[in-house]
């Protein structure tokens, strides 16, 4: 049975696979930060990585995420989850595959999970 933490990292990736940015941006902390592998770059706060999500799902399409060798760690009110993700999407036209080690950190606030981190390396075949 899927921990707390591992329903969060779901419920980001379900909405990723419908285009969802308001849903995926819910489930982020105010101060989360993220790697963006197009541009190479940290994305700091939920309005950069929000204007990054929103973007994103105007550029991609047939997104489809799964994630296993799910590993959950909470330790008071700061969680831990490191899974493999295996993606695939079309950007541009061309299909995109995207397999990679992926830690998220959370941290609980007002009583929910919230996403402080996302850090995926997608490493080549």
């Amino acid at each position: 049975m899927a921990g707390q933490l591992e329903a969060v990292v779901r419920e980001m990736f379900g909405a990723l696979d419908r285009l969802d940015a308001d849903g995926v941006i819910r489930t982020g902390a105010k101060d989360m930060q993220g790697i963006d592998e197009i541009s190479r770059r940290w994305m700091r706060g939920l309005d950069e990585v929000g204007d990054f999500v929103r973007q994103m799902v105007t550029m991609v399409s047939d997104v489809r995420s799964s994630i296993n060798d799910v590993n959950e760690t909470v330790i008071g009110d700061v969680g831990i989850v490191t899974c493999w993700l295996e993606q695939d999407y079309v950007i541009d036209g061309t299909p995109q595959h995207v397999s990679a080690p992926t830690t998220l950190l959370f941290r609980r606030e007002d009583g929910a999970w919230k996403i402080l981190l996302f850090h995926s390396l997608p490493l080549p075949a």
